[in-house]
């Protein structure tokens, strides 16, 4: 049985899906792992390059879709095709290090929910984030914190390690970017771990992040805080 489940949203990550499944096997050489990419019909050609990667059809999956549909349900869709008993999420575009994956692995014992934080010591942002981008997620956070308390220091991370129980059994409410807050606001009693990280800048491609991906947060915030929820017992 495959042990951990790596799920890549991707959308226009043709130059990066090559450098990311190397990296990530030379990290968890020793482990039982698969790689489930879900791409959103990236015109760039992704999914033709995924299909040429050499684990292809052995530890590397690919979810199609229709379109870009978002990645909160790229990851229940990802999670839907995964074998592991654990879900790590990751973005597609190198911004987490698969050195930083194998800490969250091996650092999960006695957790339902390891979360890579850019907020705590050793943790942090490259020097390629500007300002604005910084001021952007800093005021991001500061929306969500009443709601999630203290329980981990970067409730907004797209960069997660979360058992395939928990992640199934919980209904993903959000539409964008942000599932951890889904998973932590509807699920009080996981035990939650935060390790450090860089996030580090992309190593091919453009940004995501944009006017469109700012208010489907906050829609997203609204929908947890107002909507009906589904929790773990």
């Amino acid at each position: 049985m495959v042990l951990l489940s790596i799920v890549v949203p991707t959308y226009n990550e043709k130059g990066n899906v090559l450098p990311l499944a190397e990296g990530i096997a030379k990290a968890f050489s020793d482990v039982e792992y698969e790689i489930v990419f879900v791409d959103d019909n990236s015109p760039d050609g992704t999914a033709g390059a995924i299909r040429s990667l050499p684990d292809f059809g052995k530890k590397i999956k690919l979810v199609p879709r229709a379109g870009k549909l978002g990645l909160a349900s790229a990851v229940r869709d990802g999670a839907e095709s995964a074998s592991g008993e654990w879900i790590l999420v990751m973005d597609g575009d190198l911004s987490h290090p698969p050195e930083t994956a194998r800490k969250m692995f091996d650092s999960r014992e006695g957790y339902d929910l390891v979360i890579a934080s850019r907020n705590i010591s050793g943790g942090g942002k490259s020097k390629e984030w500007n300002a604005s981008r910084d001021a952007i997620s800093k005021s991001a956070e500061a929306m969500c914190r009443p709601f999630v308390a203290r329980r981990t220091s970067d409730p907004l991370s797209g960069f997660f390690l979360v058992k395939k129980e928990i992640l199934s059994r919980t209904r993903v409410r959000v539409k964008g970017y942000k599932i951890l807050l889904n998973l932590i606001y509807d699920n009080p009693k996981i035990r939650i771990k935060d390790i450090p990280y860089i996030f580090m800048a992309r190593f091919s491609g453009k940004t995501k992040l944009d006017v469109t991906e700012i208010a489907n947060y906050v829609f997203d915030l609204g929908r947890l805080v107002f909507g009906r929820k589904t929790t773990v017992k």
